[in-house]
């Protein structure tokens, strides 16, 4: 016999839409999480009203910067994403757990919506496009804060090769854990002025992140040819240890380095210190086949009149 409180079998549960299944359901409600946990660092920033940051709560929220910033640019990025270089899993699940202490969300979601962006790169569909709008600002504050609080923050599907993983896939719904337990740290450390570095640091690292939707693809240079509005962009570069030199990264996606230009005909490199960083990973043993572009690719992918 079956009742209106009994459980649906799996053959009725494969036929349901994902929108209506549990697992569907459960995951944006801890892919919702991100978003709450951001507005709340901004909110902690206040507490340096009360607090100051001394000597050590500076260094503090220096160094948390500066690793995570790494873990998103050389890990979630360049590895998971795009398959830049290869590394043992173990660098996979490390990084992505330090990565997740930054409050930006799980290898899965990252991963998704970064190529969606690619996919759809400033077009009505592209996630956090700041040039589908005529008003500037509004297409700035859309691709550097809105986004979070717009439908196109849940992807429509989830990478295969990440889900995969198991150790990811629960980094991944799990995301939410990372940041608060270095929350906790920062606090067991330093009390709440160590909170407040932890804060502090986590708002500059969404924003200097968020810098390459939007400033990256308003202001700076396009030595090479692409369909889309990204630059290269020195400072949002120096922000993101290499990130900024978008322009070369829609012109060749998978390239370990991104630190490249070409100035009368002529290819220069540029300072990209995520690449440093892969490359001591590979000089460790820790990452292997670098994939870079050839100078002849780089050279015809050249614009014929740079835009500046």
């Amino acid at each position: 016999m079956s009742g209106s409180g009994s459980a649906v079998s799996p053959k009725t549960l494969d036929r349901l839409p994902d929108s209506r299944k549990p697992a569907f359901r459960m995951r944006r409600i801890l892919h919702g999480l991100g978003p709450v946990f951001i507005l709340v660092v901004h909110l902690g920033c206040l507490l340096l009203l009360w607090t100051g940051l001394g000597v050590g709560a500076v260094v503090w929220a220096t160094a948390l910067y500066l690793v995570r910033m790494l873990g998103t640019t050389a890990i979630y990025h360049r590895l998971i994403t795009h398959r830049s270089y290869a590394a043992p899993r173990l660098v996979w699940w490390l990084g992505s757990l330090v990565t997740a202490s930054a409050g930006q969300m799980g290898p899965s979601w990252w991963k998704a919506h970064h190529l969606s962006h690619h996919r759809h790169v400033d077009t009505a569909a592209d996630p956090h496009s700041p040039l589908t709008t005529d008003n500037g600002w509004r297409g700035f504050w859309h691709a550097q804060v809105g986004w979070l609080l717009s439908p196109d923050f849940h992807p429509a599907s989830l990478p295969p090769d990440v889900e995969a993983d198991p150790v990811l896939r629960l980094i991944d719904r799990l995301h939410i854990v990372p940041p608060l337990a270095l929350a906790w740290l920062s606090w067991q450390i330093g009390g709440v002025e160590w909170l407040a570095a932890f804060c502090l640091s986590t708002t500059l690292l969404f924003h200097g992140v968020a810098s390459v939707n939007s400033v990256a693809h308003l202001a700076g240079d396009q030595p090479f040819a692409t369909d889309d509005g990204s630059r290269n962009n020195r400072w949002v570069a120096w922000l993101t240890l290499g990130e900024g030199w978008h322009n070369l990264h829609h012109a060749f996606e998978a390239s370990v380095r991104q630190g490249y230009t070409l100035r009368r005909g002529e290819l220069v490199t540029l300072p990209d210190p995520t690449y440093r960083f892969i490359r001591l990973l590979e000089t460790l043993g820790w990452a292997r086949r670098l994939r870079y572009p050839s100078e002849r690719a780089l050279q015809s992918r050249a614009r014929l009149r740079p835009r500046s």
